[in-house]
């Protein structure tokens, strides 16, 4: 038992990596620069469990795969040390002798670089040694919880964003010039980048990934990655990465049959792959997977900086019977449907990422009815502090693109959502998946001509902004682009010469910082208290009215008109005697609308509405969205406690 324990003492990240507990795993594995008795040298381990033979090779020794073979340590992990210190950007790779009789050069799962696609060796790169500046961005988020604050996410792609004359990307550098002034002038509070972890193929967007622990090459460097995350902080703007656990490309190069048989991937034909996508699915069972996944999580929180993790594809994890049909998968060990092994890793992912940083976002996109997936891990839960609302952007999107004249018969889609607001820490969503493969950019799922169609964004926009939950759009929305969103170009900056789309990015400017100004709009998000219906059954006029409150008493109320047609004095239950005056409406002639107020310093009647002693006759404006304060009747509050009016002091 001394000597077992000794051992474990001796190679501790070795005996953790093995148990599925060691989150720091690039750390040892991998390549790194190391002092020797002999002078400065590196260490290089891999994990080939089923190898029978594995090498480095690369160009500093002429790709010479017979130089420098490593030695097996233990069960599975290979090492050597190199008697040399490679240079920043050296390429490299493992000659891996498989037991399939292949011997074939694989990269190092652990690099920090890579060649830029189509190439793909792994490069040699020292990330230490940048000099952050975000420190007030990190006092600032101890000081603000994210999740009492405003969350306005902008979605990017970061290659197709804008890109030079001749078709090149733009670099990490460039973004931060660019994108970095353009997020904050726009007002929103954070930036989400579809996967930037290395990938070899562009049309998979990113979700195909090969480098775990890398920025992909097309932008730049690790260290240009670096300061566009600190370019992000310096501007107050949080920046959430795309990450991709759920499966992985087959490329000769990466990690698919890594030693020559299942590695990374399950061993069982049943649960290896996801044919829809042509990819594998990590063994979520395997103790050695679980370390890499987990280690490059907590990876990019601590040395990148980074504030979020939206955890890509999280239902095709969750289930065995994921697009598969009867006869391609079977049950657990309980007799369900679940996938065991990824519940548990979830909820081991999600607990080391908060051990590392509390303040961490940790987003699923989960599109199903499973429970508790943001509720924490010691109780059942996934463990994740937010879930994408998949049913109110289906709902949504699927209402807005009715003619106006059948709404009437399809106003549960605006108002179920409120059922089960609540029963999540919610994300409400209009991302990059809703703007491809033929379902038509959000402006031209709108009905109508081209002011209508505007005005149908708008009212749309500003009811998400009033409805609880956080808030992502993708780029492209705020300025109305008409085409789909195409990754091999930029997005169509040219419409901001008209004056339809320079009115619809100054609306989007102007939402986004009433949102984040209007504290009721924010602070209570996810839980009743924040939020009261005054009126949704009006499905005959497509009319609903809410109130949304925070913690020191503020309130505002939203009323969505869904219909081209203005009301006039429609009435509502108002709950305070007093003024009611418009702070924000769609409608403003700045934004392409008629100007038409809903009211202006308008005094409640002591008319009952809508369970209201007090209700108040407003214009509703067609396709629009008004919010409103009240002046509170001070007198009529002193009557309600039997207190004297007692004129205020001077």
């Amino acid at each position: 038992m001394q000597e077992v324990t000794k051992k474990k003492t001796e190679n501790l990240p070795l005996y953790l990596f093995h148990r599925g507990e060691n989150f720091n795993t690039q750390d040892y594995l991998g390549v790194h620069r190391i002092e020797t008795e002999e002078g400065d040298g590196m260490s290089v381990r891999v994990w080939a469990p089923h190898a029978k033979a594995v090498s480095i090779a690369g160009d500093f020794n002429g790709w010479n795969p017979e130089e420098y073979p490593l030695v097996k340590i233990s069960d599975g992990v290979w090492e050597t040390t190199l008697p040399f210190v490679l240079e920043q950007f050296s390429a490299y790779k493992f000659y891996v002798s498989g037991t399939d009789g292949k011997k074939l050069f694989k990269i190092d799962p652990y690099a920090y670089h890579f060649e830029t696609r189509p190439d793909n060796a792994s490069k040699y790169f020292d990330i230490s040694g940048f000099h952050w500046n975000d420190a007030p961005w990190y006092a600032y988020k101890k000081a603000h919880p994210h999740e009492q604050s405003p969350v306005n996410i902008y979605e990017v792609h970061l290659g197709s964003w804008r890109r030079y004359a001749d078709g090149n990307f733009y670099s990490y550098r460039k973004l931060a010039e660019e994108l970095v002034p353009y997020v904050k002038e726009m007002g929103y509070t954070h930036i989400e980048i579809m996967p930037v972890t290395e990938y070899p193929f562009d049309g998979s967007w990113g979700y195909q990934v090969t480098g775990y622990f890398a920025p992909t090459s097309r932008y730049g460097t690790p260290d240009e990655f670096m300061a566009f995350v600190d370019a992000c902080h310096c501007a107050g703007i949080g920046v959430i990465m795309d990450w991709v656990p759920a499966h992985f490309p087959r490329d000769t190069a990466g990690i698919a049959l890594y030693d020559g048989t299942p590695c990374y991937e399950y061993t069982d034909p049943l649960k290896r792959e996801h044919k829809d996508w042509g990819t594998l699915v990590f063994d979520y069972g395997r103790e050695e997977v679980v370390s890499f996944l987990i280690s490059s999580a907590v990876f990019w929180v601590k040395h990148y900086h980074i504030d979020g993790i939206r955890v890509d594809a999280v239902a095709s994890m969750l289930y065995l019977d994921y697009s598969r049909k009867d006869g391609e998968w079977y049950p657990n060990r309980l007799g369900g449907n679940e996938n065991l092994e990824a519940v548990a890793f979830l909820q081991k992912l999600n607990s080391a990422v908060f051990a590392a940083d509390p303040g961490v976002m940790m987003i699923a996109e989960e599109s199903t009815a499973w429970p508790m997936v943001s509720r924490p891990a010691y109780c059942g839960g996934l463990g994740f502090n937010y879930k994408w609302n998949m049913g109110w952007m289906n709902d949504m999107l699927e209402y807005m693109s009715l003619d106006p004249l059948y709404r009437k018969d399809h106003h549960n889609k605006v108002t179920f959502s409120f059922f089960y607001a609540f029963s999540e820490n919610f994300v409400l969503p209009v991302s990059h998946d809703e703007v491809v493969h033929l379902k038509r950019s959000v402006y031209n799922k709108m009905p109508g001509m081209p002011e209508e169609k505007f005005a149908e964004v708008r009212v749309f926009l500003a009811y998400m902004m009033a409805h609880p939950g956080k808030k992502l759009t993708f780029m492209g929305t705020e300025f109305l682009q008409e085409s789909e969103w195409n990754y091999e170009g930029e997005l169509q900056w040219g419409l901001l010469k008209q004056t339809q789309n320079q009115k619809a990015q100054a609306f989007f400017r102007s939402l986004n910082r009433f949102y984040r100004e209007t504290r009721p709009l924010w602070e209570i998000d996810f839980s009743w208290e924040g939020f009261s219906w005054i009126a949704n059954d009006d499905y005959t006029q497509s009319v609903i009215a809410f109130r949304r409150k925070d913690s020191m008493g503020g309130e505002v109320l939203a009323v969505c008109n869904f219909q081209p047609v203005e009301r006039q004095n429609y009435r509502i239950g108002a709950p305070y005697a007093g003024v009611y005056t418009e702070i924000f409406s769609t409608e403003e002639a700045a934004f392409g609308g008629t100007g038409t107020k809903t009211c202006e310093m308008l005094h409640s009647d002591p008319v009952p509405m809508h369970g209201q002693a007090q209700s108040i006759s407003l214009t509703l404006p067609p396709l629009s969205v008004a919010f409103l304060t009240c002046q509170r009747d001070r007198s009529e509050q002193r009557k309600k406690q039997n207190k004297p009016d007692i004129p205020d002091e001077t």
